[in-house]
């Protein structure tokens, strides 16, 4: 993974020193590149991650663990895509909630818009800054606890695709 991020650094300093040049022929190869290793790099972080739940789960050294989670998931690749999909948009809509409520009471917060806690909210020429780094805090917070999550679906994903497989595998021996 860090050799292809190396890489991928040395294509971007390499087309920042071409944007001047005019060869089409170059800035497409180099477009190109940039892309190939753009993918190369999220399927790797992805392989490593699903090699990490594996080698959690059975112990297996890591090379085995990657094999054998590559072959796990190319068998389910469907299921893969759908469940990888639902999970972000879910997660996405709940960091969108999160920081929504928390925009909203950090706004009556520092408007002092409530009675409660008026007398501790400062008086503000310009609220929004806060408002702003609290929100920005919030996300933050939020998606490193969704985070977790989103392991924790790949967990159980990766579990449910292995059971499924050990079942498929019991009934064609009986």
């Amino acid at each position: 993974l860090a050799i292809v991020q190396v890489i991928r650094v040395i294509l971007e300093y390499v087309d920042q020193k071409l944007k001047g040049a005019q060869n089409k022929c170059a800035k497409f190869l180099l477009s190109c590149l940039k892309c190939c290793f753009w993918c190369l790099e999220k399927f790797i972080k992805f392989l490593n991650r699903n090699a990490y739940i594996m080698v959690a789960i059975y112990g297996k050294n890591f090379c085995t663990s990657a094999k054998d989670a590559f072959f796990l998931l190319m068998r389910n690749i469907i299921r893969v895509a759908v469940l990888d999909k639902v999970t972000d948009f879910l997660l996405f809509l709940g960091k969108l909630l999160i920081v929504g409520i928390v925009g909203i009471c950090s706004f009556f917060f520092f408007t002092g818009k409530i009675k409660i806690v008026e007398d501790a909210a400062p008086s503000l020429n310009y609220y929004w800054v806060p408002i702003l780094t609290v929100v920005f805090g919030a996300y933050l917070i939020a998606h490193g606890f969704f985070s977790v999550y989103a392991m924790c679906v790949d967990t159980l994903f990766l579990c449910f695709c292995k059971c499924v497989a050990a079942l498929f595998i019991s009934r064609d021996n009986t």
